[in-house]
């Protein structure tokens, strides 16, 4: 009996830097097929490189520095410890997981684990490209089901005495922008939401990840979780 080796690593250093470098990692071949040909159909997006487990995609990406990396959270090798390893390379990859799981007990170890964006298989054919471009900019991309999901389970979690003050740190405005932030907001959605510029809320979003320490836009998402700054209300 044979057994067929599944690595396939198909690296193109010719993309330009003008483009979303894309990594995809997923154990299965045929998906990966089917995600090369949609993606290579978008004149801003290449493919770099294919990844069939965890240790390729790490070894990928901290050779070939992709613009985005489309992780399976169900691969050889883990998909949390995969985002976990690749996070701890401090490089600029955004990472976005593409899965059949939808609950809501694999969504907040995604974002702790350094993840920018989480999309479900069944709705990547509407969800994936946009997903894409939006982590490549440094924001971050949950679905909506995904997003209520999330917040419905962390704020069950949340204990009397465990929430963060950002009362006393954070201006009402910064609040409100951090809070839209982390529902999914784009800076352009916000502005709209709350009648301003997006680029006023660039400002007051950069702001308060200054008072807060945090360093990228998926930091700032899961910190507002921890805060309970999210009410039932959003969920």
């Amino acid at each position: 009996m044979t057994t067929q080796s599944t690595v396939d690593e198909q690296v193109d250093n010719s993309a330009t830097q003008s483009q979303i470098r894309v990594l995809l990692a997923d154990d299965h071949g045929v998906v990966r097929a089917g995600l090369r040909a949609l993606l290579e159909a978008q004149p801003d997006i290449t493919v770099i490189g294919e990844a069939p487990d965890g240790p390729t995609a790490v070894r990928l990406t901290r050779d070939f520095h992709p613009t985005v990396v489309i992780a399976d959270l169900s691969m050889p090798g883990g998909g949390l410890e995969t985002i976990k390893e690749i996070t701890a390379l401090n490089l600029p990859s955004r990472i976005l997981v593409l899965t059949v799981h939808a609950e809501e007990r694999y969504l907040l170890p995604v974002l702790e684990a350094g993840g920018s964006g989480y999309v479900r298989k069944s709705s990547a054919h509407t969800d994936l490209l946009d997903a894409i471009r939006t982590v490549a900019r440094g924001e971050v991309f949950l679905d909506p089901a995904a997003t209520k999901t999330l917040l419905r389970g962390y704020l069950g979690r949340v204990k009397n005495g465990d929430e963060l003050d950002l009362g006393e740190v954070l201006s009402d405005r910064e609040r409100e922008v951090v809070r839209l932030t982390a529902e999914g907001n784009t800076a352009q959605q916000a502005a709209e939401l709350l009648a301003l510029s997006p680029k006023t809320v660039e400002t007051y979003r950069h702001r308060a990840m200054q008072k807060l320490g945090l360093t990228n836009r998926a930091e700032l998402v899961r910190y507002a979780l921890r805060a309970g700054l999210l009410s039932q209300e959003a969920v």
